[in-house]
């Protein structure tokens, strides 16, 4: 049964509720495998396998809060022409840096004569989530000595 500090492997198809269009899936490649607790994976979609077995398939609901968060407008921000690599058209990914150096990335949302407006939100971010997982392993963690 999965509860936390186990590793479980499991095949999903994301969509976004509503949708019949998958935005991620397992089912064509190796299935996902993390630890529960370990923060690895939305919190929704860990909390909704909890208790379950394997063999187990089940279909969930998880919300936007629960998933890539709301929509935050502190994550957007105006870039000057100038500082960006050519041309940007509206819904370009682009890679930036956030202050900290890491690499972040952001769509152009706007283009305007001196400025684009970029959002660096998940692409997910402010979307109620639905997903098809069956449970394929459930493990115990192996404790190193």
């Amino acid at each position: 049964m999965i509860e936390n500090g186990k590793l479980v492997s499991v095949h999903y198809t994301g969509k976004v509720k509503g949708s019949e269009e998958a935005f991620d899936s397992s089912k064509d490649r190796d299935p996902l495998k993390f630890q529960v607790g370990s923060g690895q994976i939305i919190p929704g979609f860990e909390k909704s396998i909890l208790g379950k077995n394997v063999g187990d398939k089940v279909t969930i609901d998880v919300s936007s809060e629960e998933g890539y968060g709301s929509i935050r407008e502190d994550l957007y921000a105006k870039v000057n022409q100038n500082q960006l690599p050519g041309d940007v058209t509206v819904g370009q990914q682009l890679q930036a840096q956030s202050d900290n150096g890491q690499p972040v990335n952001v769509v152009v949302k706007e283009v305007n004569e001196d400025h684009v407006l970029v959002d660096a939100n998940h692409p997910l971010a402010g979307k109620d989530l639905t997903f098809d997982i069956e449970v394929l392993t459930v493990e115990d963690v192996e404790k190193e000595d």
